[in-house]
């Protein structure tokens, strides 16, 4: 990461002075290079370059080395009671990126409507709309038809007035979920490995369908016959 970052620098600067914006003579404008992480796992890669160079190498060539060191944000590392006292746009990201319940996200863009209140937020306020339709929701609420809104204030609306329905739908989805992992389990221990036409069936089931495969799982001496009939 930092060798890519050295050389999106170099090229920002090089850029700089073929638009003009910046004279040969002039001195080069200072970078804060930032890494935002919001995977899983810990960050492992180093953030300064000099950590990678061969510990090895002579000490009389040490000060001719690249030197780049960036700032890491790493998003699982940050409390939301600490992130809620940030009244800013890349905290609310933070909080959002970590929220997994419905009335968590509604809760949170209610703050970025009064935070991005003014005119000069517009294109803030438009990138967290599409982010917010694109790929948050459509993530936290699997199987949730998003209606098509372009302001964070109608955002906000629609989860304060679904809030409620959609956590109850995401909950049943989830539990079936459940039942389908659970029963999955139960016919690869009875019958060995599934045939692609089973796993089918299983993710196109309902709940009631569920229920009643469950109960022939114990009794039946084939795949067939558990979901009766022959594939």
């Amino acid at each position: 990461m930092a060798v890519r970052l050295l050389t999106y620098i170099g090229l920002l600067y090089e850029d700089l002075l073929k638009s003009g914006e910046i004279g040969p003579g002039d001195p080069l404008p200072p970078v804060l290079p930032v890494v935002i992480y919001n995977g899983s796992d810990p960050w492992t890669a180093k953030t300064d370059l000099a950590d990678m160079l061969d510990p090895s190498l002579p000490p009389q060539l040490v000060r001719w080395q690249p030197q780049m060191r960036y700032l890491l944000l790493e998003e699982r590392r940050y409390r939301e009671a600490d992130l809620a006292r940030l009244p800013n746009a890349a905290a609310a990201l933070f909080r959002l990126e970590n929220a997994r319940a419905p009335e968590n996200i509604q809760r949170v863009v209610g703050c970025l409507v009064e935070w991005l209140a003014g005119p000069e937020n517009d294109g803030l306020r438009r990138a967290f709309v599409v982010w917010l339709k694109r790929v948050l929701l459509p993530a936290r609420l699997p199987g949730i038809e998003i209606p098509n809104l372009n302001e964070l204030q109608e955002i906000n609306d629609m989860l304060a007035e679904r809030v409620m329905t959609w956590t109850e739908q995401w909950m049943a989805q989830g539990v079936q979920k459940g039942e389908t992992k659970f029963l999955r389990r139960m016919l690869n221990r009875r019958f060995g490995p599934l045939p692609a036409w089973v796993e089918q069936r299983l993710e196109q089931a309902d709940e009631a369908e569920l229920e009643a495969w469950a109960d022939r799982v114990l009794e039946c001496g084939s795949l067939e016959e558990v979901f009766g009939g022959v594939a």
